[in-house]
């Protein structure tokens, strides 16, 4: 990646997140059954990465915490989900210091100082504790779990036995990246909002909000127009040389189920090296293309279960090349390997 990367400013995480672009309709739904007294007790807000679902999830947290009576004045005539960004509740959830929400989340393993493959069972069991707990000024319990994808079985397990006996007063937020790949147990107990991939003007808003630019910028529009309704693969974009490794991971794609080995080795030779850009631009397009064939499979079918399958295999074998520094063509290889038995 070029120079100029390094010189980008980081986009603000969803906890620091207050606008939210173009999930009007799921936004509202939300509201309404939060002021109606209709509301679920689980949300599994799914849709492709980097789209806004945690940035929802917490949008929709901030709001119960800040005003934890449904009958408020302020909920009754909400337009939206949105809290002012000098509330005490806005400061405290940027500041990870609300005490009445819980995130689970990947954590840095202190020895190697990476992000871990999974989240922690011992986290997810830690739920138990705090619904249990007698809950502060709003009487309000909040977790989110960003993502549920990235449960191991034995988290998944732990998380269900919160889902299966739900305290009062207790709202739980599962993000995740493809819906399809959570388990039905726990599908089952989650009311489901899905949320559709953004307009192009939309990832642009969002983008520039995030690096401090106007939408209308040249370089902004050309990584919204290829990002797939991405925010998150749109900033990815940003960098010239993201786009044209994009253009060469598609079109390996697009030959799928016949495979290159030439162009493998060529592919896997732009990614050598321990550039963490490369790694998440390659990982990034092939789950994109993997999430258009999970969306377009019909539910509870084989073909769903092997495109899951191949899904968990492509992101735990980027996960160990990132965590342990792995040769990154070999993973190239097995990639296309797995896709190519998923390709129609």
């Amino acid at each position: 990646m070029s120079q100029a990367d390094d010189d980008e400013p980081e986009p603000p995480p969803p906890r620091q997140t207050i606008e939210l672009y173009g999930h009007g309709e799921a936004e509202h739904a939300l509201l309404e059954a939060y002021r109606g007294g209709r509301l679920p007790h689980a949300w599994l807000i799914g849709g492709p990465a980097g789209i806004g679902k945690a940035t929802l999830a917490y949008r929709m947290a901030r709001f119960v915490l800040a005003y934890p009576d449904p009958r408020a004045p302020q909920v009754v005539t909400a337009k939206s989900l949105h809290v002012d960004a000098d509330h005490p509740v806005t400061r405290r959830v940027a500041a990870q210091s609300q005490g009445d929400l819980l995130v689970l989340e990947r954590t840095i393993n202190e020895k190697t100082g990476k992000l871990r493959q999974d989240i922690q069972v011992d986290d997810v069991r830690r739920t138990v504790t705090f619904f249990g707990s007698t809950p502060g000024e709003g009487g309000w319990r909040l977790a989110i779990v960003d993502a549920v994808d990235e449960l191991n079985r034995e988290g998944a397990n732990a998380l269900l036995k919160v889902l299966e006996e739900p305290p009062r007063r207790a709202l739980l937020l599962l993000v995740s990246h493809s819906a399809a790949r959570v388990l039905p147990t726990i599908r089952s107990r989650c009311r489901l909002l899905g949320l559709r991939p953004l307009s192009a003007a939309d990832v642009a808003a969002a983008a520039a909000a995030a690096v401090g630019e106007s939408p209308d910028a040249a370089r902004i529009t050309a990584a919204a127009a290829v990002a797939e309704g991405s925010v998150r693969r749109a900033l990815a974009f940003l960098d010239g040389d993201a786009l044209d490794l994009r253009a060469r991971i598609i079109a390996l794609l697009e030959r799928l189920p016949a495979v290159d080995p030439r162009a493998l080795h060529a592919l896997g030779d732009r990614l050598y090296g321990t550039d963490p850009a490369t790694l998440a631009a390659f990982v990034d397009t092939v789950n994109a293309w993997l999430s258009a064939r999970l969306t377009a499979a019909a539910p509870e079918t084989a073909r769903q279960a092997r495109v899951a399958e191949a899904w968990e295999k492509v992101n735990r074998a980027a996960r160990e090349v990132e965590i342990f520094n792995l040769e990154r063509k070999p993973l190239v290889f097995n990639v296309f390997g797995w896709l190519a038995q998923v390709a129609p």
